[in-house]
């Protein structure tokens, strides 16, 4: 199940960056497209990323790789805000009650319900 909402859930992402983020940051930045920007290896010329992919050229297609970071840093932080939220919602769990007691003497950890302690054998007065 969880699986399943991941992929979901990458695929919503995914989309919300391309469609919508990256058109933002490309136009503020002066109109430019960043799953088009690359760099053809062998110095040919290709009018987009996807002729240059069908061709076959060698080329780095780093447009591309800007795409995949910020959909990588958008969805770490997405993630990080959801666990922080779950975590703050958990309730802390309880300590449990102590099975151990300090013997006034010779201050070693001794059971509860000892009268007399294990390690320097003086009797323990009886509590109120």
């Amino acid at each position: 199940m969880a699986f399943i909402l991941g992929v979901a859930f990458g695929a919503v992402v995914k989309s919300f960056i391309s469609d919508v983020i990256m058109p933002v940051i490309g136009a503020l930045i002066g109109g430019r497209d960043f799953s088009n920007l690359f760099i053809v290896l062998t110095g040919e010329s290709y009018p987009s990323a996807q002729a240059a992919r069908e061709a076959g050229a060698a080329a780095i297609y780093y447009g591309s790789f800007v795409n995949t970071v910020v959909t990588f840093l958008i969805v770490a932080l997405v993630m990080f805000v959801l666990i922080k939220a779950v975590m703050r919602m958990r309730k802390p769990e309880e300590a449990p009650a102590p099975a151990t007691k300090a013997c006034p003497f010779c201050k070693m950890q001794i059971p509860l319900a000892a009268t007399r302690c294990p390690y320097c054998t003086v009797e323990l007065p009886a509590e109120v």
